[in-house]
């Protein structure tokens, strides 16, 4: 499995017997290419970084070196509980990096999606080799790359374009000082999600929400400033938890909130208020290469307007997005 592309055999992985059999094949693998070396990991606290952790503590123990980096673009609380999570939980070996203000300045400006994910990606990088400086014997880096990453970011047929590069594909630099290792690059996420629970993860870390590489970055639509990104980091908050509250969020696989570089005239305490608005996405699929859209009850819908416009400043409308996958994609960047 050493090439980017599913062999048509690769049997879809769908029951513990098959994860099973993939985890001896991974973990052999990982062996066979670290030797003695010590693996530098991205661990976002996503999914598939989650279980790329979960693997190679299997295959390697303590010669993993997590390093989860706050790029500043992060969901509301979500470092703090990555490290709670991990390195009290599971007794990773964690190191902890807020570069917030080292990757905002360098998106400051930037309104291009695919300039962001490069920016995001090429930085990531950087963060990493100022890690393993630190330390010993770091010669690869692990990534939480899966099949739909690949697929989107390299050209499926003459003639046609990417549709999106992945920070962790499209993001790297062409002199990358890292070999990589990543053991999920041709699962689905479905499958990714099977072969978690076959490691023992929690079955809360398994599920969780799919969360993009680059962050908020590519939700806070445009040229990225820190007001709109408080905004959506708050008005995001407010939607997971309805979510919670109301049974959606394990019915739902994904949903979430954007933010475009835009404003309308509103009204706030009888005057005028410019604002933007807040467009909240949902979502279903199996392997992210398709998706439907859900249907949220429209009380639960007014309650998720009603508390953003109230509780988040600079919002001052909500609205729905009813596009499915094709023709748009998941993520609006």
């Amino acid at each position: 499995m050493q090439n980017n592309i599913r062999p048509d055999s690769m049997a879809r992985i769908n029951s513990k017997a098959l994860a099973d059999a993939f985890i001896a094949e991974q973990v052999n693998e990982i062996r066979a290419q670290v030797g003695d070396k010590k693996v530098l990991l991205a661990l976002s606290g996503g999914v598939d970084s989650s279980v790329v952790a979960a693997l190679l503590i299997k295959a390697i123990g303590k010669q993993l070196v997590c390093v989860h980096v706050n790029h500043g673009l992060m969901r509301k609380d979500e470092s703090e509980n990555v490290i709670k999570l991990f390195k009290d939980g599971m007794d990773a070996n964690l190191i902890y990096v807020d570069a917030t203000d080292r990757f905002l300045g360098l998106l400051a400006d930037v309104s291009d999606p695919e300039s962001k994910r490069k920016i995001i990606g090429a930085e990531f990088i950087n963060v990493f080799a100022d890690e393993a400086r630190k330390l010993e014997g770091i010669e690869f880096l692990a990534q939480g790359t899966i099949y739909p990453d690949i697929l989107e970011s390299i050209k499926q047929a003459e003639g046609k374009k990417a549709v999106k590069s992945h920070h962790n594909v499209g993001g790297l630099p062409e002199d990358l000082q890292f070999e990589l290792v990543e053991p999920l690059k041709l699962l689905f996420k479905d499958e990714v999600r099977v072969v978690g629970e076959a490691l023992g993860l929690p079955h809360a870390m398994v599920y969780r929400q799919p969360f993009p590489g680059p962050g908020l970055g590519v939700r806070c639509l445009g040229a990225i400033t820190r007001d709109r990104l408080n905004a959506l980091r708050e008005a995001d908050a407010i939607l997971r938890e309805e979510f919670d509250i109301n049974g959606l969020a394990e019915k739902v696989w994904q949903y979430f909130v954007v933010i475009p570089d835009i404003k309308s005239v509103g009204v706030k305490d009888e005057s005028r208020y410019e604002g933007w608005p807040a467009i909240i996405r949902a979502v279903n699929t199996v392997d992210a290469m398709s998706a439907t859209i859900e249907e949220i009850p429209y009380a639960v819908l007014h309650k998720i307007t009603a508390r953003i416009t109230n509780e988040v400043e600079g919002i001052n409308r909500v609205l729905y997005d009813l596009t499915p996958k094709p023709s748009g994609t998941i993520e609006w960047e």
